[in-house]
């Protein structure tokens, strides 16, 4: 069977959902297809028993992305703020506006206070990071503003604004190299640059890492969870006319005959094609055997390039469901709270120590591997979310649902599957971090587990498709196979593949869900063009 659509998207996060919107806001014919019975992909709720929780990021922060899409696009999308707090052992301070940075100050230097000098650089820093954030969200982006309508705003706000753009981009390029690397140069207490770098994937560049702070002050949370975002845009895409074919996997890319091909060998014949899916996948399933022999080399060194790169690592999660009321979390913290239990710090644990282990691994006992993980654990920084703690309805009356997590390598989860103890690895892991917070912040935690279940970085993979269970697309520890530079991202969503675009998380580097979306336009837009489809 042959099905014949002007553009197909594939992949149902919210890149291509977005994407696919707006292909079908314009007036084109186009299917989405999903491999999953649902949309969504990392951007995911999910309730068990009555409770809550949010299986991919915990909160969204708009980056002058999202709120002016859904404005764009007449979403109507409740939300509340979604405070952050952070801690370090029994030490918790709120971060609620940029004026909080001081607070951030001073609990570091009640735990280093021999390193002032090193506080007051990395502060310094923080501050003229925040001063370049200000002016790249200082207007809403301008893919989601018709300018044709409004052209006094565009004069009055965009135009004064894209000279200081153009500096902040300058100043984001002077800082693009990996964060640890950078911490080193103005940090000499290994502990104090643990405590700050554990937060973040390994070599993030230094510009991005930098702007946590004020990236914490632009989180919010939609009601009912993350996962009404996708759900909200999906509704949206449908009321255009676009069509949705969920648990459908793409086997085949015939590039010179612009089609694709289903497991269950159903053909889609289309015009342009948005893949919003793992591009490892894109590239490996494309036949190129009748395209043209110079095309066709293009395409084949292009997928060199992508198999030979990986993804950033990718985290573990531990579910929770508490016999405890809310209250008593919320004295503790907001509702989204980063966390570190020891002030010592990671060390080498995730470096050299994990490098040890993977390259001995013939010869290591699980006994070595689990006491590595214990120390793991101890020492690390966890992301939490209680989700009851932004949306009353998200746990059953008197009872906390609490998600913890931590970044964690896919190859080492990988190797324990193969080693075949991985369902003893999770048990471990997860009660280890339920010792740690027990003993730490949550004092009654273990004593009043209801249930508990975890996902793995091999979960994720699984569930989403996503190369190496990796939630941020490309590592940074190797050449990013992808654009980089802000200032060539409209060149992101192009691929070697005749009538292909490409969107999400694989696209460009450094990504995120307002990466994602931004993406998931321009290729929309880039699709349209190339189609000369006319707005209705």
């Amino acid at each position: 069977m042959t099905e014949k659509h002007t553009v197909i998207v594939v992949g149902g996060g919210i890149a291509g959902l977005t994407a696919a919107a707006y292909v079908a806001k314009k007036g084109a014919d186009v299917l989405l297809i999903e491999k999953n019975a649902t949309c969504g992909g990392l951007i995911n709720t999910f309730s068990r028993d009555g409770f809550v929780f949010d299986g991919g990021v915990r909160a969204l922060e708009s980056a002058g992305i999202i709120k002016p899409m859904l404005a764009d696009l007449q979403i109507d999308l409740p939300s509340i703020k979604s405070n952050v707090s952070i801690g370090i052992a029994n030490d918790i301070i709120n971060v609620e506006s940029e004026a909080d940075l001081t607070a951030y100050e001073q609990l570091l230097l009640r735990f280093y206070p021999d390193s002032s000098e090193d506080i007051s650089r990395l502060m310094d820093v923080i501050k003229n990071v925040m001063k370049n954030m200000k002016i790249l969200y200082a207007v809403d982006n301008p893919l989601f503003k018709n300018f044709k309508e409004d052209g006094v705003y565009f004069v009055k706000n965009y135009v004064p604004w894209m000279f200081k753009f153009l500096i902040a981009l300058r100043n984001i390029d002077a800082m693009k190299g990996p964060v640890e690397e950078f911490l080193a140069t103005i940090i000499k207490n290994q502990s104090l640059m643990d405590i700050v770098d554990q937060h973040f994937f390994a070599a993030t560049p230094t510009f991005f890492a930098m702007s946590y702070f004020y990236l914490y002050t632009d989180y919010f949370y939609p009601k009912g969870g993350v996962g009404t975002l996708p759900l909200k845009v999906q509704e949206k895409l449908v009321s255009f006319g676009g069509k949705i074919r969920t648990k459908t996997r793409i086997e085949k890319l015939d590039p010179a005959a612009r089609t694709l091909t289903d497991a269950e060998g159903t053909i889609y014949q289309y015009e342009k094609l948005i893949w919003a899916a793992d591009l490892k996948h894109l590239y490996s399933i494309a036949d190129t055997t009748d395209l043209p022999e110079e095309a066709a080399r293009k395409i084949t060194k292009e997928k060199d390039l992508l198999l030979s790169r990986k993804g950033a690592e990718s985290i573990f999660t531990l579910f929770m469901a508490v016999d405890l009321p809310p209250e008593e979390f919320k004295k503790i913290s907001h509702g989204h709270f980063f966390y570190t239990p020891s002030p010592v710090g990671l060390g080498e644990t995730h470096r050299s120590e994990l490098k040890y282990l993977l390259e001995t691994w013939d010869t290591v006992s699980v006994q070595t591997i689990f006491s590595w993980l214990d120390r793991f654990c101890e020492l690390n920084t966890y992301e939490i979310s209680i989700p009851v703690l932004k949306d009353a309805q998200a746990a059953p009356p008197g009872k906390t649902g609490v998600i913890a997590s931590l970044l964690f390598e896919y190859e080492l989860v990988k190797r324990i599957k193969e080693a075949g103890w991985y369902e003893e690895f999770k048990t471990h892991l997860e009660a280890k971090m339920i010792d740690v917070l027990t003993a730490s912040i949550y004092p009654g935690l273990k004593e009043h587990l209801v249930f508990k279940f975890s996902a793995s970085p091999l979960s994720i993979e699984e569930l989403v498709g996503s190369s190496g269970g990796a939630i941020i697309g490309w590592s940074f520890k190797e050449p990013v196979p992808v654009t980089s530079s802000m200032l060539g991202v409209n060149d992101s969503i192009k691929t070697t593949i005749p009538d292909v675009f490409k969107a999400g998380q694989w696209s460009y580097s450094p990504t995120g869900v307002p990466t994602s979306i931004m993406t998931g336009r321009l290729a929309a837009d880039a699709a349209i063009k190339a189609l000369k489809v006319r707005k209705n």
